[in-house]
């Protein structure tokens, strides 16, 4: 399971011009789901994103975590994270989660996120979304559990 995290002010999807999830402050997360993923990889990553303190304190150091900054996290399925683009010019999803593991992977990761307390808003998987957002920093991280 891959998570690429950024530090947003603010961030939307829509679908078909309408929107699916918004969030002011907080955490953009593309989320990639491979073949093998389980429930442990959920655990690993939400906790990360729950508590990895990327916002600033008042003293201008990041030593706050999304809920500790009064954050929520926008989360959006996004295949192409797992993509094997080590060889050739055309990208590989041989380590891609079929598209039902993926979607009760996606589902089930935002129902763990939200059990630890962070707001959460959604894409919505499959779908072809367009995403906005106003990158704070910037600041961007990727993590691999």
């Amino acid at each position: 399971m891959i998570g690429l995290v950024q530090r947003v002010s603010e961030a939307r999807v829509t679908v078909d011009g309408e929107i699916t999830g918004e969030i002011g402050q907080g955490i953009l997360l593309l989320l990639g789901v491979e073949k093998e993923d389980a429930q442990e990889q959920i655990d690993k990553l939400a906790k990360k994103v729950a508590n990895y303190r990327m916002f600033s304190d008042e003293a201008g150091k990041m030593n706050l975590n999304v809920q500790q900054a009064g954050g929520s996290v926008l989360v959006v399925s996004q295949f192409t994270l797992v993509a094997d683009t080590q060889k050739g010019n055309r990208p590989g999803f041989s380590k891609g989660a079929t598209p039902a593991h993926g979607e009760a992977m996606y589902n089930a990761f935002i129902t763990h996120l939200s059990s630890l307390g962070v707001p959460v808003q959604t894409g919505r998987f499959g779908a072809d979304m367009k995403v906005s957002l106003l990158n704070d920093g910037p600041v961007t991280f990727q993590f691999q559990v």
